[in-house]
């Protein structure tokens, strides 16, 4: 047997020469946050859990989810947004057919009965009586009706008068 000890006697032949080139191993210095491998494996992410799909993404919380579930979360997710996006939608424009609506009757109450039609004509009230009729168009106040505010004859009215004579109505 040999001795450990002592060199091979052919081996002790060989000249020993140190070589610049040549760089010996050197012992690796561990970090302090290194930890060593545990020494059983984690359950498979095959195995059965009870919902038949294998939950193998997994989150540094430790969650973990099959990416099925997660799609459908996404999914979820991009239906709330749409259906809120859409209920926004709907109150703005509500908000804008109520300034709308504010505003129409705004004007209504300041001119009644002129957005309500097509034809943007006014027309006089007609006189009631016998005796208004008499006396002529211009000069005719009905007493029961509601006429629009007075206002003088143009000059162009007098001129027709006075060419024509007055319209007597019968």
């Amino acid at each position: 047997m040999f001795d450990t000890t002592k060199p091979h006697p052919l081996l002790a032949q060989v000249p020993l020469t140190v070589s610049p080139f040549l760089s010996l191993p050197t012992a690796v210095t561990l970090p302090y946050t290194y930890r060593s491998a545990p020494t059983s494996l984690p359950s498979s992410i095959i195995a059965e859990n009870g919902e038949g799909k294998p939950k193998y993404v997994v989150s540094s919380s430790g969650h973990s989810a099959h990416p099925e579930d997660i799609a459908n979360s996404c999914k979820a997710l991009q239906a709330h947004l749409q259906k809120s996006a859409d209920a926004a939608e709907k109150a703005i424009r509500d908000w804008e057919q109520n300034i709308k609506d504010r505003d129409l009757a705004e004007k209504r109450r300041v001119a009644p009965g002129w957005l309500d039609r097509t034809e943007k004509i006014l027309e006089p009230t007609k006189a009631q009586s016998k005796q208004e009729n008499d006396q002529g168009l211009l000069d005719a106040h009905p007493a029961n009706s509601i006429s629009a505010p007075t206002m003088s004859p143009s000059r162009e009215g007098e001129e027709l008068d006075r060419a024509f004579g007055g319209l007597n109505v019968k």
